[in-house]
């Protein structure tokens, strides 16, 4: 159903393109599913993905309505898939022989391209120390954990690539959650679980991305569990990626969250300024385009929460430029920038910035905010500012912790929950929060 599904979408594509774009971008595409009205489509890189969201997106929507499919819902998945062993090796079903896979690796995500700030400095400095070691200290699992596109991958990718570098001997397997669930669904559909399990545990360094996306699948967690056990009982190193810090994680077994807190959790934060600057000066050297500095520093200016916006913002820039036949400049800059961010917090804000907002619309001041007191309304101020941080800026728990008095990242959590849970009683925390957000909000032009 999904490949024939994705052939007519083809078909109709091929009618409205290019032949050579459609053998470029889309023969690549592999189909992986089509259930709840979406149709999930592999693709070979995050460049990949970049490109069809910028210049064929809308294409592939148009295709999908003028075949009377448009309520489906096509969703992107970068390929983290393993290569199937050689034919000399399918050959050799000898139970103890174990098959060297080839790992399917963005050669582009290396440790000499992954740009170091204060932001992500721990968390490469871990990532190097388990490429150079694997399995060999403490950091089993090593949990890299931050905002989308922040580096997380390129960090994942990395250890892989340093340690085919340097120990080609060594069983690399890396996956995203999704496909470690795929993997799993089609072992039980075709009754191959045994080889499943077998492609997993026979690793000696598992990476998998995202791994958030467990939640609320049970089987598959129960799956990963066994698969971690034998891996670390083994002595095998394991790496994962996720949105949040384990302890945060919600729909996930304790016992896996158990195991995951064992190891070394590093966390990643959005890059500052001058971090960001080097990012792009870094991708329009790579894409081979000379920006002049200040329309870098436009964009390091209004793109702030990720790199992955920033990188996608180089694309798009020489998309349009090339597509319109139009100079990079000011007018075009600023078009892309306004395009791609919209309506959004437009100033670097600081935890300090946020309390004196909490102070000025509660009327709380800032000692009884930051302070020790008990007193209910100072706890329900304290709670929503550490709230706002959070969520505004995306600020580490410990530090966030750190600035309200030096508290434990337990307590930030605490008051994180216990404001989410006042937010849908529609209390009047919920009316703080709106008002402070709408006033941190504006248009950026």
């Amino acid at each position: 159903m999904v490949k024939d599904t994705w052939l007519k979408v083809k078909e109709g594509l091929s009618e409205k393109l290019p032949i050579h774009t459609i053998s470029t971008w889309f023969e690549p595409i592999n189909p992986i599913a089509l259930e709840n009205n979406e149709l999930v489509l592999e693709v070979p890189s995050q460049f990949f993905y970049d490109w069809i969201q910028s210049h064929y997106r809308s294409n592939i929507d148009f295709v999908l309505e003028s075949l009377g499919l448009g309520d489906i819902k096509t969703k992107f998945i970068i390929s983290a898939e393993i290569q199937k062993p050689d034919q000399t090796e399918q050959q050799d079903q000898t139970p103890s022989k174990k098959s060297h896979l080839i790992p399917v690796l963005n050669s582009d995500h290396v440790f000499e391209t992954f740009i170091e700030g204060a932001n992500n400095q721990f968390a490469k400095t871990a990532a190097e120390a388990v490429a150079e070691n694997p399995g060999k200290q403490s950091f089993n699992p090593l949990i890299i954990y931050g905002g989308t596109g922040l580096g997380k991958t390129h960090l994942l990718h990395a250890i892989g690539n340093r340690v085919l570098e340097t120990s080609s001997d060594k069983r690399i397997v890396i996956a995203t959650s999704e496909k470690f669930t795929l993997d799993f669904v089609n072992g039980l559909r075709k009754n191959r679980t045994v080889e499943f399990a077998r492609q997993y545990r026979n690793a000696d360094i598992l990476l998998i991305d995202d791994i958030q996306f467990f939640k609320g699948k049970e089987q598959t967690q129960e799956q990963f569990f066994h698969t971690f056990n034998e891996l670390y009982q083994s002595g095998k190193q394991i790496v994962l990626t996720a949105d949040r810090y384990p302890g945060e994680m919600q729909g996930l077994q304790d016992r896996l969250l158990s195991r995951f807190q064992s190891g070394l959790s590093v966390d990643i934060q959005p890059p500052d300024f001058e971090v960001r600057v080097a990012i792009l000066m870094d991708k329009a050297e790579r894409n081979g385009v000379d920006l002049p500095y200040d329309v870098i520093e436009f964009i390091a200016t209004h793109m702030r929460t990720n790199i992955r916006d920033l990188e996608g913002t180089i694309i798009r820039l020489l998309a349009r430029s090339s597509l319109m036949n139009q100079d990079i400049d000011q007018t075009l800059v600023k078009d892309v920038v306004k395009e791609r961010v919209g309506e959004q917090v437009n100033r670097d804000l600081s935890m300090e910035d946020v309390v004196r907002k909490v102070v000025e619309v509660t009327g709380i001041n800032e000692d009884n905010i930051v302070g020790k007191s008990r007193k209910k309304e100072f706890v329900e101020a304290r709670q929503t500012a550490m709230f706002l941080c959070r969520n505004l800026l995306d600020a580490s728990l410990s530090s966030v912790g750190m600035y309200f008095g030096g508290r434990d990242h337990t307590t930030v959590m605490h008051a994180i929950k216990t404001i989410e849970q006042k937010k849908t009683e529609k209390t009047k925390v919920n009316q703080t929060i709106n008002q402070i957000t709408s006033d941190f909000s504006s248009e950026i032009f």
